[in-house]
């Protein structure tokens, strides 16, 4: 997992809205090189960023064995644009969920003030058509929501905490005994 443009999740209400944070950094690439002389964030990168807080959160209920992907942005209307030093605040509630996908509405603010309002389309892609392969490495997806800090406040609708899925876990422990085996040879 290469690319992630959110820094932390504060918020996660399974199926129902999750807030993370991005930080800007003058130091990040995207920053300087997208347009020289104004360093700003791309609106191609807050639109990941939501897309990638709300593609999580629709994926949390099935433990994130469906393969979501953005299927469409519906509506993406910017205020203004975001400067290094801010702060921008994501917010995702879930709209509507079906088994094929789900609508998300999105808004980003910075400082309380509104920068971008969004509604993104998930697809959930079904193993028949696209292969039973996972996007990402079970472990390694497990890892990533460990650093952004998804399972610190993640909880259901009524308020109980959420663990790290069982398939994860094992998935995990089964890639440090691989790691320990590969040593002793």
């Amino acid at each position: 997992m290469r690319w992630f443009w959110i820094d932390r999740f504060t918020e996660f209400v399974r199926d129902t809205r999750a807030t993370t944070i991005k930080n800007i950094c003058f130091g990040e690439e995207p920053i300087d090189d997208y347009l020289p002389g104004f360093p700003h964030y791309p609106h191609s990168l807050i639109i990941e960023g939501m897309a990638q807080t709300g593609g999580l959160l629709v994926s949390e209920a099935e433990g994130f064995r469906k393969k979501t992907v953005l299927a469409k942005v519906s509506k993406a209307i910017f205020h203004h644009v975001a400067l290094p030093g801010d702060q921008m605040v994501l917010e995702a509630i879930v709209q509507n969920k079906q088994p094929a996908g789900a609508l998300v509405e999105g808004k980003v603010t910075i400082g309380g003030a509104l920068l971008a309002e969004m509604e993104l389309g998930f697809a959930f892609l079904d193993d028949d058509r696209f292969g039973d392969t996972t996007l990402f490495p079970p472990e390694d997806l497990l890892r990533t929501l460990r650093i952004l800090k998804m399972f610190d406040v993640a909880v259901d609708q009524n308020g109980n905490r959420i663990q790290a899925p069982e398939h994860m876990l094992e998935a995990e422990r089964q890639a440090a005994r691989d790691i320990r085996f590969a040593r002793v040879r």
